[in-house]
């Protein structure tokens, strides 16, 4: 008999499953997962697969025979493009820092008449796209414009050669206009980082003798420099992006260099290689703002906020940062909307026709379908990540974001191979099995720039389902599963309600930029299918902005509403802070 202390030899069930190859043990632990499981890996593949595609597809393109072309490019075209869009990056990037940190700085940490009322105020030029507060501005200061009519009559100047006035359509036109614009990224991040600034640090600084100029360049702002970093990266890319507005101003960037040899010189592998270099520079930019913030980490030592050390501004102060605030608002928003609305007014006639209303239509189709599609996406890989909490998932799930880094140019270079190959498989499918000649549907019917929409803009919808859930504890979904609901229920039945004011400011978020788009739509739209954004681009085009004026009012319109949610969010931390 044998002692029962003994150790069997026996081989046991752990020891055959570590005997199996690993092949082996992969397909047996993918019969035994949860089905749901697989259908959300599969989901998540899917979407990965969708999002990544334009980038590979990009590239492959670019590796094509471009011809004659790509030696002219390269030898006269690329140089200069590359010049002048960094010397427009640099100059925006500059002039946004100046314009978001110093007003950011001034409605936070300092007293005078209006600062409650600037400190939404400032968000307002975000309602504008660039282009058309670059067809408003030529409006405004061309020679046959209001300004200069107003000069001329003023001083009894006869005709352009009795008097210098700035050329407004030049590449130092172009950079005031979209830094005029594009500075509110910069305010946000600055400003938010202001507010959570430590008091005490603040403090400390005062109590050692420094004033409020050193005190800003001393302490504040080299705390605020990981978030500027991000504002200005911002602020950059949406640079780069722009189409409208650099045609208009005769600026030659690479996004109207990838624009003109597609469509003027006929060659896609030309503006896929062109592509290529503009995703380099958006890499470029992204490994710049990683490495600013990398080395720059800040915490508050105390867990109990504190209100921030202002000071008071009397007399010519108050009035220096009075007018400091309201300039930027001026210009960038308020006398571009009085040309919009006086040309409204002027020409409403050739206004309200049904290009008009044809475009509204279309606008409001593809921003409502795009909203509802990213939401869902959005928020299904928000959840999936959420469920599955490892890094492995959580990188995966991050890539449904790099659409928004992408300029729409490039997604739609980089789409248009893929849904064509697909419209012509499905075409040939439908004709050799059933003899129906369906054509290209997909590119016909506007699908293809749906497609783009939700690649480049998912990272909003994403963003706001990620944000909402991690602000709902674990414990209640545990509680959902202990009583014996499904992920998916848990899902319907207690996280959405609770996340759904999160969703819905993603999806305006998501719907405002769609009916603002230009880029991707010029480049992907069907033949005659306008919306209002191609409507204001093609009559600006024709030197017939009026007639589109009413059009590109309701763009403004439309924009003011993520600037009230902007607006609102940025209200509540301030109260918070307050508090």
């Amino acid at each position: 008999m044998s002692n029962s202390n003994d150790v069997s030899t026996h081989p046991t069930k752990a020891d055959h499953r570590r005997a199996q190859p690993l092949w082996g043990r992969l397909v047996r632990s993918v019969r035994q997962s949860n089905g749901r499981a697989l259908l959300g890996w599969a989901l998540l593949s899917l979407v990965v697969f969708f999002i990544t595609i334009p980038i590979i597809s990009l590239i492959v393109i670019a590796f094509g025979d471009a011809g004659e072309v790509w030696p002219h490019l390269i030898s006269t075209v690329l140089p200069r493009a590359v010049v002048t869009t960094a010397w427009l990056m640099l100059g925006v990037g500059i002039l946004t820092i100046v314009i978001g940190v110093s007003t950011a700085w001034l409605v936070t940490m300092c007293r005078f008449p209006g600062r409650g009322i600037f400190q939404w105020a400032l968000l307002v030029p975000l309602a504008i796209p660039t282009y058309i507060v670059a067809y408003a501005a030529v409006d405004l200061l061309d020679y046959s414009g209001p300004a200069q009519n107003a000069l001329r009559w003023l001083f009894g100047f006869k005709n352009a050669r009795d008097y210098w006035f700035p050329e407004i359509r030049s590449l130092p036109g172009a950079i005031l206009v979209m830094s005029l614009v594009l500075y509110p990224y910069v305010y946000l991040t600055s400003r938010a980082t202001f507010l959570l600034q430590s008091a005490c640090a603040l403090d400390v600084s005062r109590t050692l003798g420094a004033g409020p100029l050193r005190l800003f360049f001393a302490v504040a702002l080299p705390l605020a420099r990981p978030a500027i970093v991000v504002g200005v990266t911002l602020a950059m890319m949406e640079c780069l992006n722009d189409i409208g507005a650099v045609e208009f101003f005769g600026v030659k960037t690479l996004t109207f260099s990838v624009y003109d040899t597609w469509l003027n010189r006929s060659s896609l592998a030309g503006a896929a290689q062109i592509s290529t270099v503009m995703l380099l520079v958006v890499l470029l930019l992204l490994w710049l703002e990683r490495r600013g913030r990398s080395k720059q980490r800040f915490a508050v030592t105390s867990r109990r906020y504190q209100a921030l050390p202002s000071y008071q501004l009397t007399g010519i102060r108050a009035l220096s940062a009075f007018l400091a605030c309201l300039a930027p608002i001026i210009l960038g928003f308020i006398l571009p909307a009085l040309v919009l609305a006086r040309s409204v007014m002027l020409h409403w006639q050739d206004n309200l026709n049904t290009d008009f209303f044809v475009a509204m239509g279309n606008s409001l189709l593809l921003a409502v379908c795009a909203a509802i599609l990213t939401a869902a996406i959005g928020t299904a890989l928000a959840y999936f990540a959420r469920l599955h909490n490892s890094m492995f998932v959580a990188a995966i799930t991050r890539i449904s974001s790099v659409g928004y880094a992408v300029p729409g140019t490039v997604l739609a270079v980089g789409i248009l191979i893929p849904i064509a190959s697909l419209d012509n498989l499905i075409a040939s499918t439908m004709r050799d099995w059933f003899g129906i000649a369906t054509g290209l549907i997909l590119i016909s019917s506007g699908a293809a720039m749906l497609y783009a929409y939700c690649v480049r803009f998912m990272a909003m919808s994403y963003g706001a389902g990620e944000t909402g859930l991690q602000r709902i504890s674990p414990n209640l979904d545990a509680a959902a599963r202990t009583l014996g609901r499904s992920p998916f229920r848990t899902l319907i039945e207690i996280d959405l309600p609770m996340i759904r004011p999160a969703l819905i400011s993603g999806a305006l978020l998501v719907f405002v930029d769609v009916m603002k788009e230009l880029p991707a739509t010029i480049l992907l739209r069907p033949f005659n299918f306008e919306t209002l954004a191609t409507l204001v681009y093609g009559q600006a085009s024709l030197e017939a902005f009026e007639k589109a004026s009413l059009a590109a009012l309701t763009i403004v319109l439309v924009g003011i509403l993520p600037v009230i949610v902007l607006s609102r969010t940025s209200g509540n931390a301030h109260q918070d802070e307050d508090t």
